[in-house]
């Protein structure tokens, strides 16, 4: 069979695709569809079951309150058609807890992209002050060379790896100690932010079960490490 017969019968003998063809687009999409289904499904029992493990509430459902309940952290706030999901619920040595899925939209039309991705907040039981911690990428690399700089630490190593901003300086080197650096410089990667009351953990992908418990154990290393004069004067 040449060429000019294999594209015909691909085709069709005229104009009009061959319709076997789109039965298979469609077969592909049906099965591309079961398959994310089951993927979910199985996620959500894998993440009811670290929730249970940890004492925690789990709630599959949908909740859209969560960009006016914690309406400090600009992650949440991100495009439209927001919603909390697979949203776990409870207290960790005593301070409330939840962790969560994110759901939301940018653009509209052929420029419409949904988001999706996971976090862990958990709330002290002391005041906190704002704080944003990151590791460092090539844009800040830029920004602080045209002289936008961020929080520099007597650590080269962990100022050269991570971006840190606060309107309040003193507060970002009360928490950021050296011990604290150190336990950073070891952990995952996880973008940081502290509200008044809360700090969150998250990436720009949803966690698998051991990225919730990475997130939640660097949330209590780093308030665990704060000093223990700053915690009793909040």
């Amino acid at each position: 069979m040449n060429t000019n017969t294999l594209m015909l019968l691909l085709l069709g003998r005229g104009s009009e695709p061959f319709p076997w063809i789109f039965i298979v687009v469609i077969g592909l999409a049906i099965a591309f569809v079961i398959v994310a289904a089951i993927g979910a499904v199985k996620r959500r029992k894998e993440l009811a079951a670290w929730a249970q493990q940890k004492g925690l509430q789990f709630d599959p459902a949908d909740d859209s309150s969560f960009d006016e309940r914690f309406n400090e952290f600009d992650c949440l706030k991100q495009g439209h058609s927001r919603y909390a999901y697979n949203v776990m619920t409870g207290t960790i040595s005593t301070m409330p807890i939840c962790a969560f899925d994110y759901h939301y939209v940018t653009g509209s039309g052929k420029n419409r992209q949904t988001h999706r991705f996971s976090a862990v907040i958990i709330k002290p039981i002391f005041l906190l002050g704002p704080l944003f911690i990151r590791h460092e990428n090539f844009l800040d690399k830029i920004t602080e060379f045209v002289g936008y700089d961020d929080i520099d630490f007597e650590s080269t190593e962990f100022s050269r790896k991570f971006y840190v901003k606060s309107p309040d300086r003193k507060w970002a080197y009360d928490v950021i100690t050296p011990a604290t650096m150190e336990f950073l410089l070891a952990s995952p990667q996880f973008t940081i932010q502290f509200d008044t009351k809360q700090i969150i953990a998250y990436r720009n992908n949803c966690f698998s079960v051991s990225d919730f418990e990475d997130a939640l154990q660097l949330i209590m290393g780093i308030i665990e490490r704060i000093p223990k004069d700053i915690r009793e004067r909040s």
